[in-house]
Formats: structure tokens, C-alpha cells, sequence
């Protein structure tokens, strides 16, 4: 298993509560599909560098993980299709 990073921002107009859900069902994906979260670091509200569908703020997620390609490649789905989910982006870490 090799050892990745997520960071994903959120659509920073969702509740606390909201939040907290799409941090859960991304740690579960990775749990379910047999990973290992390593960490999940909030970084809170911050601006992004340019606007992203008009809106200059986000809810930056930092989540590191241990697993297959097998996984990477359903968060990219997954998070590809989730509204909520403004930007995302995975690396792998040496």
C-alpha cells in the first residue's frame, strides 16, 4: 500500500454538520475499501486564489491515507461528482 495525500475544498456555505458528513464519507471510502486514514487535518475557511464559481472562499480538508490505486481512483470519482466538493486533488508521497 503506498501513502497518499487528499486535499479537497468545500463548498464553504455548508453547515458544520455538512461538513463533518463529507469528511466521514471520504475517511469511509477509504476504510471500506480496506486503507488506512492516517490523518485528517481542517484547515477551516480560507480564500482561494482566484475565484471558483464566483465564490473566493473554502473549506480546505487535508486528508492523508494509506492504500491501492484502486482507491485513488474511486475518490477522484467520487469527489469528481459530489457538488459539494469545489476542487480536489491527490498525491502520492514518497
Amino acid at each position: 500500500m503506498a501513502k497518499y495525500e487528499m486535499l479537497y475544498l468545500l463548498n464553504n456555505e455548508l453547515t458544520d454538520e455538512a461538513k463533518e458528513a463529507e469528511i466521514a464519507k471520504y475517511e469511509g471510502i477509504v476504510k471500506s475499501m480496506n486503507g488506512n486514514v492516517v490523518s485528517t487535518d481542517k484547515w477551516g475557511t480560507k480564500k482561494t486564489a482566484y475565484p471558483i464559481n464566483y465564490k473566493t472562499e473554502a473549506y480546505y480538508v487535508l486528508m492523508t491515507f494509506e492504500a491501492d490505486g484502486k482507491v485513488v481512483e474511486e475518490l477522484k470519482r467520487v469527489a469528481g461528482i459530489d457538488a459539494d466538493v469545489v476542487r480536489r486533488l491527490i498525491t502520492k508521497l514518497n
